[in-house]
């Protein structure tokens, strides 16, 4: 594809060249123009055309000119020989003026980007401010302005000249160029049915988060397990031989695969004292609790249930340290408690809460004694949405 032939002097493609329009015109006062980068690259934007229609204008580009040494030198003129234009407070109208500037320095940019640039050069400062009410509304239609008295640059620069050198007919023809671009911008939109001016706004897709893109390429390795504990209170005397006088043992383990619908249960018979508290928290009878497998028995059905390369999902880290304690081999862990409250944004007040807040009001039934058999049935429900 060839690219649109392109006009040198107006730097338009030449289907919206606008110089057959434009005739230079000799002003007495000579225009600085500090344009601001961005808007050189706008494409409808008026400071080249008024540069180009003003003989012995000046054109530059920046945001701070305080090493300009044209701009220092012209800042530093403080006989009222240059004034720059720039309205707010403290700036005059040209006809309030007592005496015509020789330079005038305009700023060109949109109203964000001319404070910006009159922030940034504080050396204009000292200089005569102008400013003045438009005589008519602006033409400038095709771009939108934040208050119907903002003018384009050439707009302002016929109303501005006209009232320093009392000649505002001079300078009407700069208009010519500024009304041909309008109408030629307005002709091409209509059309163009779906004009590169008109954003539409994108429907964002919501993407999977990385919980769930885990689960689900996983999904044939997932185990879920969950372990229940012989948890001695605090301050009691029991005999152990770890460094910790109480520390929890396991007494119950649960699990299963989703991908299969394999199921584990096991409870192993405590080797510590059975804490008076155990059996009501687990919802356990002591004598079942008491007639348990050995732990070797259970660790040993464990590891024959979980095969190498599956991803174990608990729910925290209680479970994974009850095993590791048992000296359960290393495995890949996937914390559903962590995924869950990310996935949610907020926490879950335990396993039930959390199915409730993903799967419904609607729990699934316990497929194993105690309270162990709730909270498997649960956390499966969790996974398996999770995983969808």
């Amino acid at each position: 594809m060839s690219a649109r032939p392109l006009c040198l002097r107006c730097l338009r493609p030449a289907s919206v060249c606008w110089c057959a329009q434009l005739t230079p015109i000799a002003s007495a006062t000579r225009v600085v123009f500090l344009q601001h980068p961005r808007e050189s690259r706008v494409a409808v934007g008026t400071c080249r055309m008024a540069h180009l229609a003003l003989a012995g204008s000046e054109l530059r580009r920046g945001v701070c000119f305080e090493d300009d040494a044209r701009v220092r030198a012209l800042a530093a003129d403080t006989s009222g020989a240059v004034a720059v234009l720039y309205p707010g407070d403290g700036a005059r109208d040209p006809a309030a003026l007592a005496a015509r500037p020789q330079t005038l320095i305009v700023l060109d940019g949109t109203w964000h980007q001319a404070r910006a640039m009159w922030r940034e050069n504080p050396s204009l400062h000292r200089l005569p401010r102008i400013g003045f009410t438009p005589s008519s509304p602006g033409n400038y239609r095709i771009r939108r302005e934040p208050a119907p008295h903002c003018l384009a640059t050439v707009e302002a620069m016929v109303e501005v000249l006209g009232r320093l050198e009392g000649d505002p007919a001079r300078f009407a023809p700069m208009l010519r160029a500024f009304d041909h671009m309008v109408e030629t911008q307005l002709v091409y939109r209509r059309w163009r049915p779906n004009p590169p001016w008109r954003r539409t706004r994108r429907v964002r897709q919501p993407r999977p988060s990385i919980a769930r893109v885990t689960l689900r390429a996983r999904r044939r390795d997932l185990v879920v397990a969950y372990a229940e504990a012989n948890a001695q209170p605090a301050g009691a005397r029991v005999p152990s031989a770890g460094a910790n006088p109480n520390p929890p043992e396991l007494v119950q383990l649960v699990a299963c695969r989703p991908a299969t619908g394999a199921r584990f249960a096991a409870i192993a018979a405590p080797r510590a004292v059975l804490a008076p508290s155990t059996a009501h928290h687990l919802e356990v009878a002591d004598e079942r609790l008491r007639a348990g497998d050995q732990v070797a028995t259970v660790m040993a059905r464990w590891d024959a249930f979980v095969r190498p390369g599956d991803l174990v999902c608990t729910w925290g880290w209680y479970t994974v340290e009850l095993l590791r304690r048992e000296r359960d081999r290393s495995r890949e862990i996937f914390d559903v408690r962590d995924a869950l409250t990310r996935e949610l944004r907020r926490r879950s007040a335990g396993i039930e809460h959390g199915a409730t807040l993903v799967c419904g009001d609607a729990l699934p039934r316990p497929w194993t004694d105690g309270r162990a058999g709730r909270r498997i049935a649960a956390l499966g429900a969790i996974v398996e949405r999770l995983a969808q």
